[in-house]
């Protein structure tokens, strides 16, 4: 079921594939939008009530008018399904309402599935060559300059039209949010405080940064295990869907939401 529900002074895109399944809840890239999830939804068959939404500005949904939150929407998605507790999927920038949430309402997360996980407040060195070209380009409004960087960083293993129309809205959505995008509470200090089943995984074609963020992000959750999986750059839920269906189904536990 295709909807559209209301956040914060907005409104977002959304699918909830219904059903008594543990609630799972997929939260798309900075550089993607729900689209990116598509591979591996059918893998999961009825075991879980996914759901999946465009973040504001990205894929089907509108741009935002006034100032908003990931964590909140992320909040207001979850209430607008009535759901009281789930498994959370969250794609590289996505780790961070992911985590978010988790530190703030520790009894609606029962795990974490964190696939080239990144937060906000990560040390990100401010010498390293793609932020400093990202930097350049936004200040210029190269926005076809940012896709051509985005696709080389992140997709080295090729991209088809569908991937870089990902990565075209992506960046269309960063220029119409401006600075309506107001960041969430700092989480990488306190990842000591997730008690929760949790994996991250990257692959083996990913950016080096990332690597070292993930293994950082990872280290610091009690139990968390990083996986590398052989076959994936950055893109890994549409690279190799299989592998992540399998690390989901041996994470999330098996629970009404």
């Amino acid at each position: 079921m295709e909807l559209t529900v209301p956040v914060p002074g907005g409104e977002v895109w959304a699918e909830d594939t219904g059903g008594d399944g543990t609630p799972l809840v997929l939260v798309h890239a900075d550089w993607t939008d729900s689209r990116v999830w598509t591979p591996l939804t059918g893998l999961l068959g009825g075991r879980y009530r996914i759901i999946r939404y465009d973040l504001r500005g990205f894929g089907r949904s509108p741009a935002s008018e006034v100032p908003f939150s990931r964590l909140g929407d992320l909040r207001a998605v979850l209430d607008h399904f009535g759901i009281a507790r789930a498994a959370i999927a969250g794609h590289s920038g996505a780790g961070g309402p992911a985590l978010g949430l988790a530190l703030a309402d520790p009894e609606r997360v029962t795990a974490l599935v964190l696939v080239a996980p990144g937060v906000h407040d990560y040390p990100w060195p401010k010498d390293d060559p793609y932020m400093q070209e990202v930097e350049r380009l936004v200040e210029e409004g190269d926005r076809e300059g940012l896709v051509a960087l985005g696709l080389r960083t992140w997709a080295p293993i090729g991209a088809d039209e569908e991937i870089t129309d990902q990565f075209r809205g992506a960046v269309a959505s960063w220029f119409a949010s401006g600075d309506l995008e107001t960041p969430d509470p700092p989480v990488f200090g306190r990842l000591g405080e997730v008690h929760v089943p949790a994996v991250a995984l990257v692959g083996d074609f990913e950016y080096p940064m990332v690597v070292y963020s993930s293994d950082a992000i990872a280290g610091r959750i009690d139990g968390c295990q990083l996986l590398m999986v052989s076959g994936a750059d950055h893109l890994l839920p549409m690279r190799t869907p299989g592998r992540l269906a399998e690390v989901i189904d041996e994470t999330v536990p098996g629970e009404p939401g």
